[in-house]
This record gives C-alpha cells, sequence and structure tokens, in this order.
C-alpha cells in the first residue's frame, strides 16, 4: 500500500531533508514551496535517486485560499495523507517599531494560519481512518519571548502550545502530533532573517538541517509530542522555566543583538 506525504516549505532547510528522509522511506510525496523551479529540481532529483511518486504543487501558503489547495490536490482520487508535515515559515529581525507590518501580517498567516488550517483539513480524515502523524516544526523560541525578534517568537510560541494541545486532544486515536523544535541550524534561515551576526550565533557549533531532519523525523514517527533537538537547547529549554522573565527577556535581547 502506498504511503502518502505532505510537506510544505520543501525547497529549502530542514523541510528539503525531510522530503529527501520521506522518500527514502518509501512515501510518495506532495511537496510545496513558493518557487516552482526549485520545486521542479528538488522533484526530478527525489525521482532519480528514490524512485519516487513526487507531485509538486508551487503557492504562497500565507495566502486564505493556499491549504485548500494543497488539501484537494494531497487527496485527489481518495488518495489518503499518512504525515503532514507543517515546515513553511520565516522570521523577521529589528525592533518592533521599526519593522514592516506587511511582513509581519505574512509572517503570522504563514506560520500560523497556513499551520492550524492545513491540520484542521488533514487530522478528520486521519482519525477517521485511526492512523496518521502530523509535525509541526516549532523552534527553541517558542519557550522564551525574543525582542529584536518578537513576533517569529511568538508565531513560534503559539505553534508549540497549539502543537501539545492537539496531540492530547488525538490520544487514542491512533493519530499523533509531534513539535518540532530546532535551534539555530544551518538551513537559510539565519540569512534571511537578517540574523548572521547576531551573538546568539557566534562561536556555536550550528547543526546541519539533515541532522535535525534525521531527528525530527524520527521523533515523528515514535509519536513523540516535544522534540528538542541537541542536549545543550534542550539545558537551555528547560533552565528557561527556572528563570524569572524579566531576566529571561533582557538575556534573549542580549543574544539577539549584533553589539
Amino acid at each position: 500500500m502506498n504511503k502518502f506525504a505532505v510537506i510544505t516549505g520543501a525547497t529549502s532547510g530542514i523541510g528539503l531533508e525531510l522530503a529527501h528522509i520521506c522518500a527514502r522511506e518509501g512515501f510518495s510525496l506532495l511537496l510545496t514551496a513558493r518557487r516552482e523551479s526549485q520545486l521542479q529540481a528538488l522533484q526530478d532529483e527525489i525521482k532519480k535517486k528514490y524512485g519516487s511518486t513526487v507531485d509538486i504543487l508551487p503557492l504562497d501558503l500565507s495566502l486564505p485560499d493556499s491549504p485548500e489547495r494543497v488539501f484537494s490536490q494531497a487527496t485527489a482520487n481518495g488518495k489518503q495523507i499518512d504525515l503532514l508535515i507543517n515546515n513553511a515559515g520565516f522570521g523577521q529581525f529589528g525592533l518592533f517599531k521599526d519593522t514592516q507590518w506587511e511582513t509581519e501580517d505574512q509572517m503570522i498567516r504563514l506560520n500560523i494560519s497556513s499551520l492550524v488550517h492545513l491540520s484542521k483539513l488533514f487530522l478528520p480524515q486521519m482519525i477517521t481512518r485511526g492512523s496518521g502523524r502530523i509535525m509541526n516544526v516549532s523552534s527553541t523560541a517558542a519557550f522564551q519571548p525574543g525582542p529584536l525578534m518578537s513576533v517569529y517568537y511568538a508565531t513560534k510560541a503559539f505553534v508549540e502550545s497549539f502543537s501539545e494541545a492537539l496531540a492530547e486532544e488525538c490520544r487514542g486515536t491512533g493519530v499523533t502530533v509531534t513539535s518540532l523544535c530546532p535551534g539555530p541550524t544551518l538551513s537559510g534561515f539565519q540569512e534571511a532573517a537578517g540574523i548572521e551576526n547576531i551573538r546568539l550565533l557566534k562561536g556555536r557549533n550550528i547543526p546541519s538541517s539533515k541532522d535535525v531532519a534525521e531527528y525530527g523525523f524520527d521523533a515523528m514517527m515514535r509519536g513523540k509530542r516535544v522534540a528538542i533537538y541537541g542536549w545543550m537547547n534542550r539545558l537551555m529549554t528547560f533552565s528557561v522555566r527556572l528563570t524569572p522573565r524579566t531576566v529571561i527577556t533582557r538575556v534573549v535581547k542580549w543574544m539577539q543583538d549584533e553589539r
């Protein structure tokens, strides 16, 4: 029986590596991202390397009708989706008073609204069937406020909270929900967000997207609810719970600063 996976934000970073992993593990794929040329190149590469069935759908998931389009194509001809991997998202650096609302609005719609909408569309089918896995790519940013990236951190806090609540609602149904929480990762995210030179990244041994994706895939297949990559990230996440919030926000702002 064919196994099907839907992956958003599939042309770079963790999403790209998850596409390769899912193909390697025998899943047929529906891959989405904004750039059609990159999707086509990835489609050709995966077909050639793994012999997988790969469908692509170039679109901007921040647009309101995009999740419905993904669901319609994914479930065409009665296909049942085994994995939904909500990976698409981006960040923005800067003081909130200086950043552009248009960018933040798009970020909220992509990082939160599209993820929730896709989960809403695919989950009932999974529960009716009694099997399925959803992985939402969150971040260690989810566990504390993030001055200088305030909206991004807040979107990831939403994703983490939503994912854990959904996981509990799904307990006993045969469906699992995993929140993957990477720290800084070699994925192109830093360049896109404009944070290549912040203190948080200086002198750190940053893991590859492949390492994080392998960890996340394994956690998802085991049904793990919260998957924090790396012992240092797990330690920092735990320490946040024991530290006053005013101290945490000052430390995060210092670490995010370039000076």
